[in-house]
């Protein structure tokens, strides 16, 4: 009896180490897993960061020469809006993680030359100096420094500019010409002291009931109306269109009281102007577009900069914003307006809609200042390109895969 009291004892003290040993070796997987698992949840999220950072660069790449200043600058705000680390940390995203090529697989550097050969955006990050949780257990255990050892994962992302299904566009309707327009050309209307557009130009409404001054507003102050199908998109007449021309100003840098950026709107990058109070003779046009974008790479001053004899007025329209550039947004005056039928769209009743022509590519000349009768402060805009040109300096929001449709961002890495 006693001897097996014995052997029972010793059989309990076996179970007990191998209990012990089974535990460590739980605590190791568990340690494995948790660990592992954190690095693939920062990961994740540092992927969308990246993808994120490379879309807004890709969105800039228009050519121009101050393409790489601006694309690295919107990749570096849209990477760092997002957080890594259960969402707990900023990126930390900085102009050397922002790189530029002309083809997919070709080299990247921060200053690509020439600019006007940069297609493709590519944002890299890396995130060190993770010190692992369970596993440092493990380094106490078996004292072997590699389990504790910090960690760090990175992610890219490759976007480039193609064209697209949806589009943004402003609720501008231009009035189709008869042989089409010309790049560099001005267009001409003006707008009524009850904020009606004549002339070229008529205020639209994407979503067929009508709408309101509200409506017509926040389309103007915002990217526009998105997730349209381009020359498939149907619209009709706005209702009431009180504070059109105020939403419109604020791409200028122009707010109303104590309005300012970026609840009302988002200004470019410079607000400097270009106007005529009498009708151009065209050709030759005036092609300003490579003078605003010399300006914009210089950061020039908001509206007011150009204080000649046909510009008085234009800057008492409201308060110019006076705060940082860094708020601006890149291409607040290459805008995308619907090309129609003004005739047909003047005849609309109702609810009824027509079809969008096209979609050009256009520069917002100057701010606008309401008026009446014939010495209304006329509304000017410069034709650019078409909009589904290749070449088009125009990029808005939307889904890739179109045929021949705006230019939109896309991820192809």
């Amino acid at each position: 009896m006693r001897l097996r009291r014995r052997l029972q004892a010793r059989q309990h003290g076996a179970v007990m180490v191998t209990v012990a040993f089974a535990l460590l070796f739980l605590l190791g997987f568990m340690g494995v897993a948790l660990d592992f698992g954190h690095l693939f949840v920062v990961k994740t999220e540092l992927q969308t960061a990246s993808d994120s950072c490379a879309l807004a660069a890709a969105q800039e790449l228009d050519g121009a020469a101050d393409a790489l200043t601006r694309a690295t600058n919107a990749g570096i705000t849209a990477g760092n809006l997002n957080k890594v680390n259960f969402q707990g940390t900023a990126v930390g995203f900085v102009a050397n993680d922002v790189t530029f090529s002309d083809s997919l697989t070709g080299a990247y550097s921060t200053n690509f030359l020439p600019v006007a050969n940069a297609k493709y955006a590519r944002c890299t990050h890396t995130r060190g100096g993770m010190v692992p949780w369970m596993l440092q257990a493990m380094q106490g255990f078996s004292g072997d420094a590699a389990y504790g050892a910090t960690q760090g994962v990175a992610a890219a992302g490759v976007a480039t500019r193609a064209s697209g299904q949806t589009n943004c566009s402003l609720p501008v309707g231009l009035c189709q010409k008869p042989g089409g327009y010309q790049p560099g050309e001005w267009i001409l209307g003006a707008v009524n002291s009850s904020e009606q557009v004549t002339g070229q130009f008529r205020w639209l409404d994407f979503t067929g009931n009508g709408g309101g001054a509200r409506e017509l507003k926040d389309v103007l102050k915002g990217e526009g109306q998105c997730n349209l199908p381009g020359s498939n998109t149907l619209i009709g007449k706005p209702g009431n269109n009180g504070s059109a021309a105020d939403a419109y100003n604020t791409r200028f840098g122009i707010y109303q009281g104590s309005k300012a950026p970026p609840d009302d709107g988002v200004p470019d990058l410079t607000g400097y102007a270009w106007y005529s109070d009498v009708a151009i003779a065209q050709p030759p046009y005036p092609n300003k577009y490579p003078t605003f974008v010399t300006k914009r790479a210089a950061n020039a001053p908001y509206e007011g900069d150009n204080r000649n004899p046909d510009t008085v007025g234009l800057n008492t329209v409201g308060q110019i914003y006076s705060g940082s550039l860094a708020t601006a947004g890149g291409d607040r005056r290459i805008v995308t307006f619907p090309v129609i039928d003004c005739a047909a769209f003047d005849g609309l009743g109702g609810s009824a809609t027509i079809r969008v022509q096209s979609l050009a590519c256009v520069l917002l000349l100057h701010p606008i200042k309401k008026g009446a009768g014939p010495n209304s402060t006329k509304m000017w805009v410069e034709y650019v390109a078409d909009a589904s040109s290749p070449g088009s300096p125009c990029t808005t929001s939307g889904l890739a895969g179109g045929v021949g449709g705006p230019l939109v961002p896309v991820l192809v890495q």
